[in-house]
């Protein structure tokens, strides 16, 4: 793992040995893999899901519009196209996450290059910004 700046992202190491940062590191590298494995699962999941309402649909009425079941499965499909793509999102943030990891720029606000507090790591382990910068890209 790449080692971390000088200014440590998620915490110091009163010593200086950087032991503190690297065990930090370590641990947000283990939450974000953790994270991956549980996003992909259910995306699988859901994927699995969708695929099943499109293969029931296929021996029904195509005519949503006249159909009394039609507004359902339509929504049905709606619903689960936008989860899957909230989780290929949040899965997308996490390989970032990961990524920035690899780097050494993880916990470095992406706007102002300072340490992003270990607090809004631990809430949101994909911050690429710290709070004040927050709303100009999102996480």
């Amino acid at each position: 793992m790449a080692r971390p700046p000088d200014h440590s992202p998620v915490g110091h190491s009163p010593d200086g040995t950087g032991m503190e940062v690297e065990v930090e590191l370590e641990a947000a590298a283990e939450r974000l893999r953790e994270e991956r494995d549980e996003v992909r699962a259910r995306l699988a999941s859901m994927t699995t899901n969708l695929e099943s309402l499109f293969a029931a649909s296929v021996d029904s009425n195509a005519d949503d519009e006249h159909d009394p079941e039609g507004q359902t499965i339509a929504y049905e499909r709606s619903q689960f196209e936008a989860l899957i793509q909230g989780a290929r999102d949040r899965l997308a943030g996490i390989e970032a996450g990961l990524l920035r990891l690899e780097q050494g720029s993880y916990g470095i606000c992406e706007v102002c290059h300072q340490p992003i507090p270990a607090a809004r790591l631990d809430a949101r382990p994909t911050a690429r910004t710290c709070i004040q910068h927050a709303s100009r890209i999102p996480d």
